[in-house]
């Protein structure tokens, strides 16, 4: 795995993070209902870290799109899925069990299968 892989993974993880609490963060804290027009403006750092992440893939993956598209799609899923659990309590299903194992399998055919 090349740095520009892990750095791409690292950003979407990252930026995955940070629009959780940006959509979320509404029904855990009022806070985030009063100042939405602050919340909105988080989007423009998120925006950048998207694009950083889909340059670092773009290069990792010489030049293709669609790699880099699923982990973006999986990071997101496997950080909704823990803050979720995490914040809110939502509890792991054995159908999201299972959506997280294929989505698992979805980035380990990513990024080894050549």
């Amino acid at each position: 795995m090349t740095k520009e892989i892990i750095y791409c993974i690292l950003l979407f993880v990252l930026g995955q993070i940070l629009v959780w609490f940006q959509l979320n963060g509404q029904f855990l804290w009022t806070s985030f209902r009063k100042y939405e027009a602050l919340l909105i403006l988080t989007g423009i750092p998120i925006t950048w870290i998207f694009i950083e992440a889909t340059r670092q893939g773009y290069t990792a993956f010489n030049g293709l799109l669609w790699p880099q598209r699923f982990l973006a799609f999986v990071c997101g899923i496997f950080v909704f899925t823990i803050f979720t659990w995490l914040f809110k309590g939502e509890g792991l299903t054995t159908k999201t069990f299972l959506s997280l194992a294929l989505a698992g399998t979805i980035v380990g055919i990513q990024i080894f299968w050549k």
